[in-house]
């Protein structure tokens, strides 16, 4: 059973950000249901799964060059999660440090889109691995390890995601 309620309702730009993911996230969606609908689910995943991962190959190089200090992943964090971000993810950092930033994300406007449009469980589960197709490609442009563990999407309370230093 999902559940994704956000704890964070009254803060202006946080919604302001929630309602643009949304929308960004309902496109996706439907896209990706209307091809399965159509019977190409393998086809629309491929694509989708490559115009996702080539926009976070794009956002990664576009942090990289803003980050003061990519090789220090609390400065890589600061960077690419301002705290508007922070607060509309309602992200806990759970270790951020030079070598790895590893953070809990409490609530997710991507899936709540989804959950909107009434999709099933394994529909958002598969959306959301797609959607994590651009932070693997962030931490790949970064020259970063990336880890997802647990997921909203799967059931569980948060989703874990690590961005570490290559071994």
């Amino acid at each position: 059973m999902i559940k994704n309620e956000s704890k964070i309702n009254d803060d202006a730009m946080v919604n302001v950000r929630r309602s643009a993911t949304e929308h960004r996230a309902t496109w996706t969606g439907l896209t990706y249901v209307k091809a399965c609908e159509a019977g190409k689910a393998e086809f629309a995943e491929k694509i989708i799964r490559e115009a996702v991962a080539a926009t976070g190959v794009m956002q990664g190089n576009e942090i990289k060059e803003a980050c003061p200090n990519p090789d220090d992943l609390s400065v890589f964090g600061d960077t690419f999660l301002p705290p508007d971000a922070v607060k509309t993810f309602e992200l806990e950092y759970v270790t951020k440090n030079a070598d790895k930033l590893e953070m809990h994300f409490h609530y997710c406007p991507l899936l709540k889109a989804w959950q909107k449009l009434g999709f099933d469980e394994a529909a958002c589960e598969k959306l959301c691995d797609i959607a994590m197709d651009g932070d693997r490609n962030i931490a790949k442009a970064m020259g970063y390890d990336f880890e997802l563990g647990d997921t909203i999407a799967n059931g569980c309370p948060t989703c874990h995601i690590t961005y570490s230093k290559k071994k």
